[in-house]
């Protein structure tokens, strides 16, 4: 991955957790049976994808690190089945 994809990735990355946070805060709220440690798990979930887009922004910035071929495509995966599952996990839960 280039400097330049690292970059939008992670820009990409934190704007859909700061989205989804802005979700969690009023519209998941709204949703019938939608328990108060749901919420709690999907704010979970946004914070580490906004702290996992800031980590892949920085390290389009250091020399060394965005030349790696590990460190940006392990964060991103990483948050991705990380605060993907938790997403999946409220918003599918049992009836």
């Amino acid at each position: 991955m280039n400097e330049a994809l690292i970059w939008k990735s992670g820009a990409l990355l934190a704007a859909t957790g700061i989205s989804f946070g802005a979700f969690g805060a009023h519209g998941l709220r709204a949703r019938a049976g939608i328990q108060p440690k749901q919420i709690e798990s999907w704010m979970t979930g946004s914070h580490y994808a906004v702290f996992n887009g800031l980590a892949l922004m920085a390290t389009s910035l250091h020399p060394r690190a965005s030349k790696s071929k590990f460190a940006a495509p392990a964060i991103l995966a990483g948050s991705l089945l990380f605060s993907g599952s938790i997403f999946a996990l409220v918003l599918n839960r049992d009836k």
